[in-house]
């Protein structure tokens, strides 16, 4: 009987990791072919593999903030739309209000039919566009009163293939409504070869294993994830908590949005449920998070929690974890026409921050500190005329500086997390290969001194991005920046992280100060100046070891007036260790700590 349950396990581990090299396929296939910077240097973009009763099975590489909820919704409205599939299908849609993310991320999905006919599988690509048709040159409309004014193309599961052949009426809209119609259409090719190579390794994968015996392994594999979230949920302790993060002053939210989370860990019954309900209706900006955008960041905050990534998170896990929303809340389920252009970010980070603060109070040992909020200008979307290129328009989200990773129980927070929902998986764009791409040029990328939330480990610092145009064509950035009044918060005694803020220099070299939300014209020697936020730190700063705030001083992350007030590190005239003082300084830290409550 041991030798069965061991052959079980190898054969279940292979099958796993077979389905999720497919999504890994999938994924490579996009990232190499995509010609929108935002995929190909970005990776705004996540690949999936469903049941065909639409429950997630794998999702390699892609971003919680798309996939953790949303994708199961997709392809059951689109079964809906569509009941009768056929081999050679597929549908593009983008639709917020029908379990997608955000207008901007247009999703491809292909039903993967066997060779009698039965539809087995079904795959999916999300992609960001460099431009979705919005009003305004930008994917994210932080101050679209509704979805009108947004404008985005909303693709409600249409039929883009049939046959294997594209339905071309489909493909003159995107490209008669797009600024940058080479793009869409080479982002849309590089999208659906990924679905395409899905399709033909899963059909490959079921002929060679055979298709029930596959089938019977997912609902293994999603039993098996299920003893895994139980067991995790069982090593916490127990226990509700409420907690608040408040959202900056915005267009459409001028006194800020505070949005409260409940959280109540039953580790007796091995289940986590997570309230949103208590919370603002939706409001006239393009801040409301999508179902599956609130379902997901409330997902991201708990596997976050847990510490242990190995635990899968697909349809199984989800079992054990409840999220509860509510219609027409600005963290719920949106309703039509609220907007809800930056659903994938700011709020999203609202939710998530706080329940993985929350599974800290719970639990100690668990849970993260607040990541840092987003977006400054150096992750807006640039726009204008490019004259290297006959004065060809171009629109691109850059990833030039946003660091925001919250301190972990176990280690610093990860300096190009970007934001808490898509977990460090974007990546940073080469200011090479930007100013090779776009005519703009970038004076200054560094980290700030003394931004990090300090703790016993600490949350990442800020970075500071100066950039503009490189010629005398105007360039123009759209932005929507949380955390210029409301920081990262930390956690267990850990300290905020520092704020974001934007500016712009011109031409005299004068700086003003820019608001949060804006799209700001650049002309030929103005730049714009962006500072990210600081995630907060985990634990009380008099813990930090000696060790890691003398590196600190080193790397310039802290100062040395703050490592002796913040941390009680204090050195010689000579830069060494002054042992005795710092032992007194740390032990009136740590007692000031104990006095103010701090665990």
């Amino acid at each position: 009987m041991a030798n069965n349950k061991a052959a079980s396990g190898i054969e279940m581990a292979i099958l796993a990791n077979r389905i999720d090299s497919i999504a890994r396929k999938m994924a490579n296939t996009l990232f190499r072919t995509a010609r929108s910077g935002v995929l190909n240097s970005g990776h705004d973009f996540s690949c999936v593999v469903l049941t065909a009763d639409c429950r997630l099975i794998a999702g390699a590489v892609s971003l919680p903030a798309h996939v953790m909820a949303g994708p199961d919704d997709i392809a059951r409205y689109v079964g809906q739309m569509h009941p009768e599939m056929k081999k050679g299908d597929a549908f593009l849609h983008n639709s917020p209000y029908h379990g997608n993310s955000h207008p901007a991320d247009h999703c491809l999905l292909v039903p993967v039919i066997d060779d009698d006919g039965k539809h087995r599988f079904t795959v999916l690509a999300k992609a960001h566009q460099a431009d979705c048709g919005n009003s305004k040159p930008t994917t994210y409309m932080g101050n679209a009163i509704d979805v009108y004014e947004e404008g985005a193309l909303i693709f409600p599961a249409v039929q883009i293939q049939r046959d294997y052949r594209d339905i071309s009426d489909i493909i003159r809209m995107c490209q008669a409504r797009i600024r940058v119609p080479e793009i869409w259409w080479g982002d849309y090719l590089a999208s659906l070869g990924s679905v395409r190579i899905g399709e033909r390794e899963l059909l490959a994968l079921g002929r060679e294993v055979g298709w029930d015996r596959l089938e019977t392994h997912v609902e293994d594999w999603f039993d098996y994830s299920e003893r895994r979230v139980t067991a995790a949920i069982r090593r916490m302790a127990g226990g509700r908590v409420v907690l608040e993060s408040i959202h900056d002053p915005f267009p459409g939210a001028e006194d800020g949005i505070p949005i409260k989370v409940e959280v109540e860990v039953d580790p007796a019954e091995g289940h986590i449920h997570i309230d949103l309900r208590d919370n603002p209706d939706c409001l006239p900006c393009g801040l409301n998070l999508t179902e599956g955008t609130a379902r997901s960041s409330a997902l991201v905050g708990v596997f976050n929690a847990f510490g242990d990534h190995t635990i899968p998170a697909n349809a199984g896990s989800f079992r054990r974890l409840h999220v509860n929303l509510r219609e027409n809340c600005v963290v719920g389920i949106a309703t039509h026409p609220h907007s809800c252009s930056v659903a994938t970010t700011n709020l999203a980070d609202r939710v998530a921050s706080p329940v993985q603060c929350a599974l800290a109070a719970i639990s100690p040992g668990y849970g993260m500190a607040e990541g840092g909020p987003i977006f400054p200008p150096a992750g807006g979307v640039i726009s204008g005329r490019d004259p290297r290129q006959e004065n060809a328009p171009y629109v691109n989200q850059v990833h030039l500086g946003i660091s925001g990773g919250p301190a972990t129980p176990s280690q610093d927070g990860w300096l190009t997390l970007i934001h808490v929902g898509n977990a460090g998986l974007c990546r940073h764009d080469c200011i090479e290969v930007d100013e090779l791409s776009y005519p703009m040029i970038v004076k200054e990328r560094r980290l700030l001194t003394d931004t990090a939330g300090p703790g016993k480990f600490c949350g990442a610092p800020s970075i500071q991005v100066e950039f503009g145009p490189a010629g005398s064509e105007p360039l123009r950035v759209f932005y929507n920046t949380d955390g210029m009044v409301n920081a990262a918060k930390g956690v267990l005694g850990g300290g905020e992280g520092g704020l974001a803020n934007a500016f712009k220099r011109d031409a005299s070299g004068a700086v003003m100060q820019q608001p949060a939300c804006a799209g700001v014209w650049l002309e030929k020697g103005e730049t714009i100046i962006s500072v990210s936020s600081g995630g907060g730190g985990y634990g009380k700063p008099c813990d930090r070891s000696q060790e890691a705030v003398l590196r600190d001083i080193d790397e310039g992350y802290i100062s040395q007036a703050a490592a002796a007030s913040t941390f009680g590190i204090i050195l010689t005239a000579s830069g060494a260790l002054d042992a005795v003082a710092t032992k007194a300084a740390r032990a009136r830290l740590s007692e000031a700590a104990s006095l103010s409550g701090a665990p």
